[in-house]
């Protein structure tokens, strides 16, 4: 309680607002203002008067928070919280990409480094990738979809197209396994499994709902199932308790951790203004569409 004291004047002090992703560990999101998905909190950071943005998650989500809001301070726990998918792809690698794909358009998601955004046409979350292929992007002949190839497989089955796509995944999503979701049914009959779209899609197929750490939260508060198997970072657990204490929630696996979100120190994140402006723009074309 004395430290929290402590960051709640500091947080006066500094007129900071902090955020914690969904994945954070349970005392992180408890002292948060915000507890959501990355771009959700970098635009709820930008619509506040607060002078500087504490980014409880890894790095591109605090360059996230920069782009959007350029005028302020954002510090990141600990400068080490980076994100393996999002290094799976540099902005050489998509330059190389894009030569060999010259009428392409290219579609990022959110998890990926500023350099790589200031290099495409689109930006996507986990829940509006379908939505930006099916109504920004319905009459691009080819389409560059990086870093994540089972998003990527994931948007294609729900569209009908066809992506030229990097071979990316995030490592922790790729540890759960079809027998994960065989035996966590086996031990919770008549649970409901919900799963990230960032998962294999043979895990995808064995779920009852995939949806984004933003949709899980409204899932588990409208659906009538009282047990869920969430298939995700284990962190959005404490999230989803807190918000619905008459329902239970089952980790899919325990060995679905990221270390990287359970990071923590302060580290100030500046973005180079004139990489900034590029990635702006695919961020920005994606929010004119709506989330």
């Amino acid at each position: 309680m004395e430290l929290v004291e402590k960051i709640e004047r500091l947080k006066k002090e500094r007129k900071a607002v902090i955020l914690a992703h969904n994945y954070q560990i349970p005392e992180v999101q408890d002292v948060a203002d915000f507890v959501g998905d990355s771009l959700e909190l970098s635009i709820k950071a930008s619509q506040t008067d607060a002078e500087v943005i504490v980014f409880c998650g890894v790095h591109f989500m605090a360059e996230t928070a920069k782009i959007l809001s350029p005028g302020k301070t954002v510090l990141l726990p600990d400068k080490k919280a980076g994100c393996p998918m999002a290094d799976m792809i540099t902005a050489e690698q998509l330059r190389a990409l894009k030569a060999e794909h010259p009428g392409a358009k290219v579609l990022c998601y959110v998890n990926t480094s500023a350099e790589v955004k200031a290099e495409c046409d689109l930006c996507c979350t986990s829940a509006n990738a379908v939505r930006m292929v099916g109504e920004v992007l319905k009459d691009a002949e080819e389409i560059i979809f990086v870093p994540d190839r089972y998003l990527a497989a994931f948007v294609a089955g729900k569209t009908g197209k066809t992506f030229i796509v990097w071979p990316g995944f995030c490592p922790t999503h790729a540890k759960i396994l079809p027998e994960h979701i065989q035996a966590a049914r086996a031990l919770h009959p008549g649970a409901v499994v919900m799963v990230h779209p960032e998962c294999r899609p043979e895990v995808a197929a064995l779920a009852d709902q995939v949806i984004s750490t933003g949709g899980m939260s409204r899932y588990a508060r409208e659906a009538a199932a009282r047990e869920i198997i969430v298939g995700t970072e284990p962190g959005i657990i404490h999230r989803l308790k807190k918000e619905n204490p008459d329902k239970i929630f089952h980790p899919v696996s325990d060995s679905v951790v990221c270390p990287n979100m359970k990071r923590t120190s302060l580290e100030k994140i500046e973005v180079p203004e004139e990489t900034a402006s590029r990635a702006r723009r695919c961020i920005e074309a994606m929010l004119n569409v709506g989330r």
